[in-house]
């Protein structure tokens, strides 16, 4: 008895190695960082009276530069997520279990990009603002989503490394042809169309270059999952991610340059003089080295919940900033009109509220919907029952006006 509760308790162990391997805690670190990181930056940004907007400020100059590394960060670690979880299991084509889940993601991304942009008071007076069809991070995730489940199928009957040699080819050729479509406004499609192409109507982020980061993502990933089961895995990553990432900071600009003055190929020196994709890329391949150095810290309970539940904490932040639904958030009242002394601590107070509340409906969200099922269970029997009742009284009142014409009649 005692020898097989042994093995029971080698069993589980075992199990639970399995699924801590399985499971790449920094990735999550990652996203906590990421969606922390966009909280802030949109709640300074949003709010910050344009004054202190000084670009002679060192502190502004940081602020802004991480700020922007925040979204490349966010959608390779989507790209990447997708990928791991779709080619952690064995089946292939439509028999991987995976594919209709992420296909389902990704359209219930795209939906809440477009809800969340809804006033509900315009459309009670029977109008639906332009606002409502810009496009945003959830729309490009959802259809980044789409687009590696799109290519995964395509690839199927080919050799393994074709699938990871398209994403990368994805990345390169959306990042060089930037200053062709860049300045591109996408008029002869209709505006809920071309919101996906060009900014020049207020869409945040364009299909174009912004999926290059999430095939990205999906391209590492590919690598992890053929590699992961070596001891030297991250070594090697670590090492590889902080020489690529140095390079593209920090050569690929002069690279373009001379790309430029050998081919005088113009495509070339708009790409040297705004080479912001790349260095962005680089800086993505530096955070990912870091979160994989410093790997042992991040299986903290809190921050492996922060990373599974950004969706919640996105969508909770959007509803109190920018005033989904209703239109009453705090952009509207405060827009480009605070001090720093109130903008830092207030950045720090909303961050810690989205989370909270998330987290919390995180934790009930199961007892959320049974509330939610038997509330509509509740409101369809007296419905059911008020329609009875009401074409009960309707017979009544249709023999009694019946009876009243005859008597008349007579």
């Amino acid at each position: 008895m005692i020898q097989k509760n042994r093995i029971n308790s080698i069993y589980r162990r075992s199990l639970t190695m399995e699924s801590k391997t399985a499971r790449l805690f920094f990735i999550d670190a990652m996203r906590a960082w990421a969606i922390l990181m966009m909280l802030q930056g949109h709640f300074v940004d949003g709010l910050l009276d344009n004054v202190f907007r000084d670009n002679s400020s060192v502190f502004y100059n940081v602020w802004k530069y991480f700020r922007g590394i925040t979204a490349p960060v966010f959608f390779t670690v989507s790209g990447f997520i997708v990928t791991y979880l779709l080619l952690k299991n064995t089946q292939l084509g439509w028999s991987n279990p995976r594919i209709k889940k992420s296909l389902k993601r990704g359209l219930q991304l795209i939906f809440l990009g477009y809800l969340l942009r809804i006033n509900l008071l315009g459309l009670l007076k029977g109008q639906i603002y332009k606002a409502t069809y810009l496009v945003d991070v959830l729309h490009i995730i959802g259809f980044s989503i789409l687009g590696i489940i799109g290519i995964y199928l395509l690839t199927q009957r080919f050799k393994n490394y074709v699938f990871p040699l398209i994403l990368l080819l994805i990345s390169f050729v959306l990042f060089i042809i930037e200053p062709i479509y860049a300045n591109h406004s996408f008029s002869w499609l209709p505006e809920f169309i071309a919101n996906y192409f060009t900014r020049a109507n207020g869409s945040v982020f364009t299909i174009i270059p912004w999926i290059g980061y999430a095939t990205f993502g999906g391209f590492l990933s590919v690598l992890f999952n053929k590699y992961g089961q070596l001891k030297s895995l991250y070594p090697m990553a670590i090492a590889l991610t902080i020489i690529f990432g140095v390079t593209l900071l920090f050569v690929s600009s002069p690279i373009f340059a001379l790309l430029f003055e050998t081919t005088n190929i113009e495509l070339f020196n708009k790409i040297a003089s705004n080479n912001y994709l790349f260095i962005r890329l680089g800086d993505v391949l530096l955070v990912f080295a870091l979160f994989m150095l410093a790997r042992n810290l991040w299986q903290q309970r809190l921050i492996l919940k922060v990373g599974q539940n950004t969706l919640s904490i996105y969508v909770i932040h959007f509803m109190i900033l920018y005033g989904s639904f209703t239109g009453l958030g705090l952009y509207r009242f405060y827009n480009h009109s605070l001090s720093p002394e109130i903008v830092i601590p207030g950045a720090l107070i909303f961050m810690t509220a989205c989370t909270f509340l998330a987290l919390l409906y995180a934790r009930y969200e199961k007892q959320l919907y049974l509330l939610l099922a038997q509330s509509l269970k509740d409101s369809k029997i007296l419905l059911d029952s008020g329609l009875v009742y009401l074409h009960r009284n309707l017979r009544v009142l249709k023999y009694k006006a019946f009876k009243r014409a005859r008597f008349t009649r007579n």
